[in-house]
């Protein structure tokens, strides 16, 4: 079982060399890892059907996992998982901790990643080595590991009998194993299962099943008076021993008294609530000798008083005296001087200390008095006046009374002394021997034929707060008192001493004359818990004495007086039967031993430990010993546990475990039990329902969590609901669920410095429905299951804390287990990627999805009639028929169209695409997922489908109104509307795989929609839209792509598009048959559709890829069908260029996949090394932070990114690759929750256009250096132009063909600087830069690759403005300083504007801008969303 060490701060080490091990399989393959450039696509996110995933570079040994073995992970503080190494096959890890810059992992194994190893190893992080651990280790399994960072050892707990029986310690230092200071544990199953601290991390805790015995010394069982008294040095074991009367209900008078408020009432020193202060302490008044008389006007049984002074303001008693009452004699006061040890006596005046080290002392009288009160006289003083903070009057041990208002709580004591009786009895009043003074005692009539059985018995529970000798008295009011002598009889009097002795029986007469003080026992008493009663029960006597009066018995119950002789209990023997006599002996304890760690010297003595090594909470053991019915219940085959326990800060020790308790207070608890105040106790519904293996507490220790193979508590109470994890609220002491926990066994549970608690153990789902193969994650603030971010298949069976935040380190994990498959993040279908940091050696940062998603529920559409079969075409075997084939190669049958394969899966739970959204109202970017799923919103609430996720936030919430019923496979945001596409309908709309949501206002779009339908017309026929995108050259237009025949009514095949202002549809040119896959667009303008898929064109001339020319609305075909093996599932456009396609889909029999090249004149097959399974879901061009080796496919500044279910023979299974030109680098592997491959569906990132154009910086100081310059010969040049300006102005009547005739000269709004500004930046990028990077590489996102020989060899700062680009700008050209920063802001066209100039952006009204620049009060340098370009447009004109 794991070792329980969850809440020490002690199993620490370097987070940096634990980072370096995440690492440690993938140097080499990291240095050749492309470096994508996310950041300038925008938010980007990968969407799919996968549970884990991982950089491919990162995962070389990820997939390959044995599960006959048992791995050892790291986990990240980001929730990322790293595997540090496996044991042999049918090995297992049960524990780990870190000490120093070494993980030491334990369990039952020979061997661990290669290296000899048995049961016990270390690990370098810095070495990626594990190592054994030198000679006469541990010779059995190792249960327990505890890493003592304060001694620097190691304690390891489990079963084997070298170098001791079941602990043993390693010394790092001497490399050297060595037996425990108390010689092992044995006994019982001879096992340790956890091993932890206390909670002031000053002691160990062992538990497991092993027996101790504690005895033979001459130190007391228990030296200690109530807990809750604080130690002070003037009290001796023995004063510390009496328990203090209770004086509330005494008349007190203290006189004279101060007038300050809260120190003038005396009554506050009898049991003050806090520390000395107004409210818990009393002054005398100044300069005056103060008396307090103290009076209960009923019998008391004293041994002196304890006094306490106070500190405040400097004052203070010095010297006191005391007279009891009713005899008014001063008393002769014995103490112990606190300074000397000796033992002292005093009279008048007797002295008290004014050491606040000292808070209080005894004065004992010479034996016990019986009084009615006493008198304190305040003699001496210091400062203005005599105060006390703390008065006590001390019994002569213990006492109990048979009236229970006469049993007050003692000051600090857990619980008051308590009665219990059967049948009837009375009050009556008697006199006694104390002038003055009555007492009121409690009498039972009963027949004199009673049998003792059948008659009243009266039981009295005296509290004793320690061990000792004591003498038990029975004081019997006289009969001439009652008036009832002829009514008395004998009783019975039964004697329960405690500690496991045997009761004590005598027989009494209550026969006397006068009060009596019959002695009832003599001998040990001993406490089992803080709070423990004696018992002393009184019935009929077996045979009793005299002839009762009328056939009746009286029997009279008076008062029980312990009277301590010692408090140095040393020996006991457990006799056995009636009266047997009884000495202290050695004490056995089960399961629980509590070791200081300062405590090294060895002290085992014949197998039994020293009464001196005892501490408090070893008393959990004896209990424990004692609840499970003792040594012979233990030996008769008892197999029960301790396995794990926990030390609450309050002193409340947590047991839990596989046991039930069958006596003492505890009795019926049942796997779990607590230990306070002395003594056990049973949780709410007497524990739970089988074991538990594992405790830990929440940062705040207001909850327990719990867990193990149970189900529900013990009584059955909670419904099942408690699954195999559990919380426990450590102050109402009432059980909560964990959604429903977990359907399995759980082995480990730890909490993470981020609120989360991790939850082991051989299980595969959460209470709600979440899938979860061996590792949970539970979010302690929003009360729900997340995702744990690392992904994992397995059954684990540890879990523990490797760094603690206290020491200044972000907190890690270690887990441990048998591994099925395990990748770096685990992610339900979506994560976001970005660049990494300088130290990510190209590693892209990725954030897993935070919420968990699940099959979808709700009723979704019918797809089987869109799912087809791969056809085989049988071809024709006459001559005729192979003739007519060949004539008419090129002309199809849409019958005879090969189907498009459905390639990325659509089953449940998958996220199939994305969009990204700016929500005005809080500015926060939100991607939009879409797919086959259902999730619980962040506000509650179950929603489908579609989610809209707050990247920032971690929140996610559903789209109001009706959800989607089916399959959502594209999205689309233009402004505030959202497009939705796919398989699907929405109740209460006409909506049929395709739909619009405007998002500001939640609602679904429905006004003047005409829905989509199949070739019957109706929605029954299955539509399916795969591809929705904005058109870049028509304004408010989209083209809608799939599986569909008609549009609003009218005929519209596979394509189509829609106004997005008047929502109707319109066929592009005579339209096209077949299905569409994907769609892309080319040109300069983008004003060509490409469409990809199973297609032919309206004459039946087959050709999967498909252009349409927007200006003449004609469709044509890009290449021959034959070129291309079957339908096409993806294709991508290389930035614009209509000679420059990639295309990918699978063989027309579906036995093969492909992907190919389109150079503008044919078809080449470029992805040979796919293997016959891949499939292909998407293919779109990313852009570089460097560079590949130039060739005639590529071009060095991007690659091709292709998405899907990837299968190749050089590297086996991805789910993202990239494609340079001349090879498939895998770069994203992923895992489905079963560990099979899973599949990328979509690369989303929320700029529509971005350029590839990289930007290359200087140094800092050289670039400031050729600013200084350069900004001198721009001052030069402006005055220069400025005179020749104002020279021309005054030769020529005309203006510069950009001045209207009306402007104003002083209005610069109307100045276009094109000329100016063009020739200062030719001049500041020339020099700068020298000859311009830009030229010999192809230019941003807009410029088609048939021009670009062109553009290398003519000036790159030509008219067309086409290489206008970021570093162009005054932000972009201090990039240097600002770190690479980009500082830009949305806008939209006021005016339309031509820009015919150099170097300015024409727009149209309403265009979507981004500026870059507005530092010109009049011209801002803008971007073209739609295109990419870049330039100035006048300021005036946008907004």
């Amino acid at each position: 079982m794991p070792s329980n060490s969850l809440i020490r701060s002690s199993n620490l080490f370097s987070l940096s060399t634990l980072y370096a091990l995440v690492f440690a399989y993938s140097t080499v393959a990291l240095a050749d890892l492309p470096l994508v450039d996310f950041d300038r696509m925008g938010r980007v996110g990968l969407a799919g059907s996968f549970a884990g995933l991982d950089i491919a570079a990162n995962s070389s040994s990820s997939l390959s996992f044995d599960p006959t073995t048992s791995t050892l992970l790291s986990r990240a503080p980001d929730g990322s998982l790293a595997r540090l190494g496996s044991t042999d096959s049918g090995g297992t890890i049960l524990a780990a901790c870190a000490l120093g810059d070494s993980i030491y992992v334990a369990g039952n194994f020979s061997s661990i990643s290669g290296s000899s190893a048995t049961n016990v190893a270390s690990y370098s992080p810095s070495t990626s080595t594990f190592l054994a651990l030198g000679q006469n280790g541990p010779d059995g399994p190792v249960s327990s590991l505890f890493c003592d960072d304060t001694n620097g050892n190691l304690w390891a707990g489990g079963k084997f009998s070298s170098p001791a029986s079941s602990v043993a310690v390693w010394n790092p230092q001497s490399s050297s194993w060595s037996p425990p200071p108390f010689g092992g544990l044995s006994g019982a199953a001879g096992e340790v299962l956890s091993i932890t601290s206390n909670s002031s991390q000053n002691s160990l805790i062992f538990t497991g099943s092993f027996l101790t015995s504690f005895g033979n010394s001459s130190v007391a069982l228990n030296d200690t008076n109530n807990p809750n008294v604080p130690f002070s040095a003037g009290a001796t074991p023995f004063s510390s021993s009496l328990v203090p009367l209770p004086l509330g209900n005494a008349q007190i008078e203290a006189s004279p008294s101060t007038t300050q408020a809260g120190l003038s009432n005396i009554n506050n020193t009898l049991c003050p609530a806090g520390s000395d202060g107004p409210g818990n302490s009393w002054f005398a008044q100044d300069g005056a000798q103060a008396v307090i008389t103290v009076r209960e006007f009923r019998f008391l049984s004293a041994s002196g008083i304890r006094i306490g002074n106070t500190f405040l303001d400097d004052r203070g008693t010095t010297g006191f005296s005391l007279t009891t009452i009713p005899d008014n004699a001063v008393r002769t006061l014995h103490y112990v001087d606190p300074h000397t040890g000796q033992n002292q006596t005093c009279t008048n005046p007797c002295p008290l200390l004014t050491d606040p080290s000292i808070p209080y002392q005894d004065f004992l009288f010479d034996s016990s008095l019986d009084i009615t009160g006493f008198q304190l006289t305040l003699s001496q003083w210091q400062g203005a006046s005599s105060g006390l903070h703390l008065l006590q009057l001390l019994s002569s041990g213990a006492f109990a009374s048979s009236l229970q208002a006469d049993n007050g709580i003692s000051c600090f004591a857990p619980d008051a002394s308590g009665t219990a009786q059967t049948q009837d009895w009375t009050a009556k009043v008697v006199k006694t021997n104390i002038a003055g003074t009555v007492q009121t005692v409690l009498v039972s009539s009963v027949s004199v034929d009673t049998p003792s059985n059948q008659g009243p018995t009266f039981t009295w529970m005296p509290y004793v707060s320690a061990s000792g000798d004591y003498t038990v008295n029975l004081l019997v009011p006289g009969c001439t008192n009652l008036q009832d002598c002829a009514l008395r009889t004998s009783v019975k009097v039964t004697v329960f001493p405690g500690g496991g002795q045997a009761p004590f029986v005598q027989t009494v007469s209550q026969q006397n004359m006068d009060d009596a003080v019959t002695q009832i026992y003599s001998g040990p008493v001993v406490p089992t818990t803080s709070n423990f009663s004696m018992t002393v029960t009184m019935a009929l006597a077996d045979q009793p004495t005299g002839q009762g009066q009328n056939g009746q018995y009286e029997l009279v119950a008076d008062r029980v007086e312990l009277v301590l002789n010692s408090a140095n209990v040393t020996s006991v023997s457990i006799g056995n039967g009636t009266n047997a006599t009884s000495s202290v002996g050695a004490q056995t304890t089960f399961g629980f031993l509590e070791w200081p760690m300062s405590q090294t010297q060895n002290v085992t003595i014949s197998g039994v430990l020293p009464t001196s090594s005892l501490t408090s909470l070893d008393r959990v053991g004896l209990d424990l010993f004692n609840g499970l019915g003792g040594l012979s219940a233990l030996q008769a085959g008892d197999m029960s546990t301790i396995a794990a326990a926990v030390h609450h800060p309050s002193g409340i020790v947590f047991l839990g475990g596989a046991f039930s308790l069958s006596a003492g207070p505890a009795q019926g608890a049942s796997n779990i039990a607590l230990w306070k105040n002395g003594g056990l106790a049973t949780l709410a519904g007497n524990g739970l329902d089988s074991t538990v293996r594992v405790l830990a507490l929440s940062g705040d220790r207001s909850a327990l969590f719990v867990g193990g193979n149970f189900r529900d508590a013990a009584d059955k109470s909670t419904g099942g609901k408690l699954s195999g994890v559990a919380s426990y609220d450590v102050q109402t002491n009432q059980w909560s669920t964990l959604n429903g926990g977990v359907n399995g066994a759980v082995q480990g549970l730890d909490i993470t410095s981020d609120n989360l608690l991790l939850v082991v153990g051989n299980f595969t789902q959460t209470g709600d429905g979440n899938e979860a193969n061996g590792l949970a994650a539970w979010n302690l603030t929003s009360k729900a299951w997340v995702n744990p971010a690392g992904f994992l298949v397995g059954k684990l069976s540890f879990v523990g804390n490797s760094t603690a935040p206290s020491k200044g380190k972000a907190q890690a994990q270690l887990l441990a287990g048998s591994v099925s498959a395990s990748l770096k993040f685990g992610a339900a279908g979506f994560v976001t990627i970005q660049n990494g940091d300088s130290d990510s050696q190209g590693v892209p940062n990725i954030t897993p999805f935070s919420v968990q998603v699940e099959g979808s529920t709700g009723g979704n559409v019918s797809t089987a009639n869109i799912k087809r079969q791969y056809v085989h075409n049988k071809k024709r075997s006459s001559v005729l028929g192979g003739w007519i084939g060949g004539l008419f190669r090129r002309q199809v049958n849409t019958a005879n169209l090969a189907p498009l394969p459905s390639l990325t899966p659509s089953n449940a739970p998958t996220v199939l695409s994305g969009a990204y959204w700016t929500n005005s109202s809080t500015s926060r970017e939100n991607a939009i997922l879409g797919g086959n799923f259902t999730y619980l919103s962040t506000a509650g609430g179950e929603a489908r489908n579609i989610a809209v996720y707050d990247v920032g936030a971690g929140a996610v919430s559903a789209l109001q109104g009706n959800q989607v019923n089916g399959t959502v496979r594209s999205l689309l945001v233009q402004g505030d509307e959202l497009y939705v596409g796919g398989s699907f309908s929405v109740q209460g709309t006409a909506f049929n795989g395709f739909a619009v949501y405007n998002l500001a206002r939640q609602e679904w779009d429905t006004v003047n929609f005409q829905p989509l339908s199949g070739s019957s017309g109706s929605s029954a026929s299955g539509v399916v839209v795969r591809s929705i995108t904005a058109s870049p050259s028509q304004s408010n237009t989209i083209i809608v792509g799939g599986s569909f025949s008609q549009a609003g009514g009218a005929p519209c095949r596979a394509i189509c598009s829609f106004n997005t202002e008047t929502k109707q549809w319109t066929a592009l040119g005579n339209g096209i048959q077949g299905e569409v896959s994907s769609v892309s667009y080319a040109g300069e303008s983008r004003d060509t559709i490409v469409a990809a898929g199973s297609l032919a064109l309206a004459d039946g001339t087959g050709a999967n890829v498909l252009e349409f020319a927007i200006p003449n609305s004609t469709w044509t075909a890009v290449g021959d069908t034959s070129q291309l093996p079957g339908p096409v599932t993806a294709m991508e456009v290389n930035d614009g260029n209509s000679s420059s396609i990639f295309a990918a889909g699978r063989s027309t029999d579906g036995s093969a996949s492909f992907l190919s090249f389109w150079n503008g004149a044919s078809w080449t097959a470029v992805g040979s090394s796919f293997e016959g399974s891949t499939d292909v879901a998407q293919l779109t061009m990313v852009p570089l932070q460097n560079t590949h080796a130039a060739n005639g496919i590529i071009q060095p500044d991007r690659m091709l990114w292709i998405s899907g279910s990837l299968a190749d023979s050089s590297f086996g299974n991805a789910s993202s690759a990239l494609f340079d030109g001349q090879q498939i680098i895998p770069y994203v592997v992923s895992s489905t929750s079963a560990g099979n491959p899973g599949t990328i569906a979509s690369l989303i990132f929320s700029l529509s256009s971005f350029s590839f154009t990289q930007r290359h910086f200087l140094a800092t100081g050289i670039v400031i250096l050729i600013s200084i310059a350069i900004a001198a010969g721009v001052v030069f040049w402006l005055a220069l132009v400025g005179i020749l300006w104002t020279l021309f102005a005054r030769r020529e009547d005309k203006l510069d063909k950009y001045d209207g005739p009306e402007a104003d000269d002083d209005d610069s709004t109307t100045h276009r600087p094109s000329s100016l500004l063009e020739h200062i930046n030719a001049a500041t990028r020339t020099t700068i830069i020298g000859n311009s990077p830009f030229g010999p590489q192809d230019g941003p996102k807009h410029a088609e690759a048939a021009g670009m020989a062109a553009a290398a060899s003519s000036d790159p700062f030509g008219p067309d403005a086409s290489n206008f680009a970021r570093a162009d700008t005054p932000s972009d050209a201090m990039g240097g300083i600002m770190g690479g920063e980009e500082m830009s802001r949305p806008a939209h066209a006021r005016y339309s504007f031509d820009g015919a100039g150099e170097g300015e952006l024409p727009m149209a009204a309403g265009q979507e801008l981004e500026i870059l620049d507005d530092k010109d009060t009049a011209w801002w340098y803008a971007r073209d969303l739609r295109t990419g370009h870049e330039g100035v447009v006048p300021a005036a004109y946008v907004y």
